[in-house]
């Protein structure tokens, strides 16, 4: 696909980076020098310096023979005015960043309006993410499947816990009256597809799929940490902040957040009139204490450093405050900020990236089922990936024990009408249902028809 991105900033270049490596033709429009410069020299894309938003520089970059154009900058009125003009060019899909508090009420009217066929919003994504590992505290991440039916919890292994030696199918079997499956594990930065003879040792992260009832009963019969987030400790007063304390107040949890500009917290206690909102340094040892950071149930960093970010989760995790996220920007240091205490961690520019990456893939779909959400998941080392079965879909009505899958996939969950199906070999994949297939990242599985190993056939 010819895929154009406006704006080389941390997500432009993030995307850039994965489309390129799925073989997209990339070129990235920015009109800063730098920002230009670092592109060409890191990434394989063509590089046009200019205003992404006029017509000449669209024409340029081949706006009329372009799939996909992606409007990524730091002003949402530039992003909005980049997609209308290059919809009206010729470019087939457009996507605009939009992240001002001032247009989330009416964004569905906007988007019609200007012909912008799909918005991103990372701080808004950030925060329901955050708010789901709210819900799960055993969880070091929590993806969602079927509109919110099934999630599917990342859990780090820990001393002590039931799980540690014990072969998954016997945990299956002392959990049976629950429909579980572990659909990937992670062990010292490898993924691993797990059978039922696989032994979790500690350090091991496990990817547990299931409905969120199910997964509530898992989490209680492993004894994991289940305690109820009373209160919230918010230090940085950003976008992803004001986002989450919203949803956080509008489902009673007490809220208290920490900004170190006087004029934002006035804005802040405008935007939030009940939450707790304080004029002070959330890096500040001593403000911490003062405010009772021992006594909280979650701290979320949220500052734009993340050095500052860093340094208060190690020391909320010093405290053992039960539950502590961290907003990373720089996400290639995370087996580093593990080994620190740091395990569970958000980047926005990273689930604005799977967003995209799903819309891409659902566009190049080519026959068995198109991609309907997309996570990334071990690291980025491994996928998962929820797909509707269409009548082309070569496996359709064939029992999964009869299918020659490639190496390394999982089908980890059905979705038939609404009824969510965890899958045995004597299941089969029918027409209009939804799967979700875990698997390595390296396949670029783009159709449910590419989890079928052709050279072995259907039998």
């Amino acid at each position: 696909m010819n895929i154009l991105i406006v704006g080389a900033g941390k997500v432009g270049s993030t995307l850039a980076a994965y489309l390129s490596r799925e073989d997209h033709n990339v070129t990235i429009i920015d009109q800063n020098d730098t920002a230009i410069h670092r592109a060409s020299d890191t990434l394989d894309v063509m590089c046009i310096k200019g205003p992404g938003a006029a017509p000449s520089v669209l024409r340029e970059a081949g706006v009329e023979d372009a799939d996909l154009v992606l409007a990524t900058t730091n002003l949402d009125e530039v992003n909005m005015l980049c997609a209308l003009t290059a919809k009206r060019l010729g470019a087939k899909f457009t996507i605009a960043r939009i992240r001002d508090l001032a247009y989330t009420d009416d964004l569905p009217a906007l988007q019609k309006d200007l012909n912008i066929d799909a918005v991103i919003n990372p701080e808004y994504a950030t925060a329901l993410e955050i708010s789901r590992l709210l819900r799960f505290p055993a969880a070091a991440n929590v993806d969602t499947f079927f509109r919110g039916k099934v999630e599917m919890l990342g859990i780090r292994v820990q001393e002590g816990d039931p799980m540690v030696g014990i072969p998954l199918s016997d945990l299956f079997r002392r959990a049976s009256s629950l429909s579980i499956l572990f659909s990937a594990a992670e062990r010292k930065g490898e993924v691993i597809i797990p059978n039922g003879d696989f032994v979790p040792r500690v350090g091991d992260k496990l990817y547990v799929t299931a409905s969120s009832g199910d997964l509530a009963r898992l989490i209680r019969s492993l004894h994991l940490n289940q305690k109820k987030i009373k209160n919230v400790m918010i230090i940085g007063g950003s976008r992803i902040a004001v986002y989450l304390a919203m949803a956080l107040l509008d489902e009673g949890v007490d809220v208290k957040l920490i900004e170190i500009q006087k004029e934002r917290c006035r804005q802040l206690a405008e935007l939030l009139p009940k939450a707790t909102v304080i004029f002070a340094d959330g890096s500040d040892r001593s403000i911490l204490d003062s405010e009772g950071i021992d006594q909280t149930d979650a701290v979320v960093t949220l500052t734009d450093i993340d050095e500052e970010n860093l340094i208060v989760s190690m020391y909320a995790n010093y405290l053992k405050v039960p539950k502590v996220i961290t907003k990373i920007n720089r996400t290639e240091y995370t087996e580093v900020f593990r080994d620190k205490g740091i395990d569970c961690v958000v980047s926005p520019k990273e689930l604005c990236t799977n967003d995209i990456v799903r819309y891409v893939r659902a566009m190049g779909n080519r026959t068995g089922g198109a991609v309907v959400a997309l996570h990334r998941i071990v690291d980025e080392k491994a996928e998962a990936l929820e797909f509707r079965a269409s009548e082309s879909f070569r496996g359709l009505g064939q029992k999964l024990s009869d299918l020659e899958l490639k190496p390394n996939i999982l089908l980890s969950c059905i979705n038939r009408r609404g009824k969510i199906i965890i899958p045995s070999g004597n299941d089969a994949i029918e027409k209009g249902d939804t799967v979700i297939v875990v698997t390595t990242a390296d396949r670029f599985i783009n159709d449910l028809n590419d989890i079928l190993d052709e050279e072995k056939g259907l039998l």
